[in-house]
């Protein structure tokens, strides 16, 4: 039988902490599908529907991810056909207000990151 870890050995296996976490939840659809699930609980095609342009298999690997890290819990009803539901977890509830203060944070400042990066571009090609 394997033996769990405890948490201090878990967290000093990982390089950095700030780092796994970020890495993992800043990703190109994690922060989607969290804000996708924050008013509640949805099925496997709903959330396909509601994000839109992600694909099916990419879907399925973060959904596992955010599952692995214990942002949502995943639950299979035996039923013809079976029925899976994706919802947030404390943790992953937990971790809807900073993200809506970084997704705010993001639409105030896009103008000016924009505007920056057209300077920015603008000096490179006169070089």
């Amino acid at each position: 039988m394997a033996t769990i870890p405890d948490d201090e050995e878990m967290v000093f296996e990982q390089p950095c902490p700030i780092r796994d976490v970020l890495d993992r939840i800043g990703d190109q659809w994690s922060l989607l599908i969290l804000e996708t699930l924050a008013p509640g609980t949805l099925r496997f095609n709903a959330l396909m529907r509601e994000i839109g342009d992600i694909s099916k298999q990419m879907l399925s690997r973060t959904l596992k991810q955010l599952e692995q890290d214990g942002f949502i819990t995943r639950t299979l009803y035996p039923e013809v056909p079976p029925r899976v539901e994706y919802t947030l977890t404390p943790l992953g509830r937990s971790f809807l207000e900073p993200m809506q203060q970084l997704v705010a944070w993001a639409d105030t400042h896009h103008r000016t990151i924009v505007a920056a990066r057209a300077r920015y571009q603008a000096l490179q090609e006169q070089t």
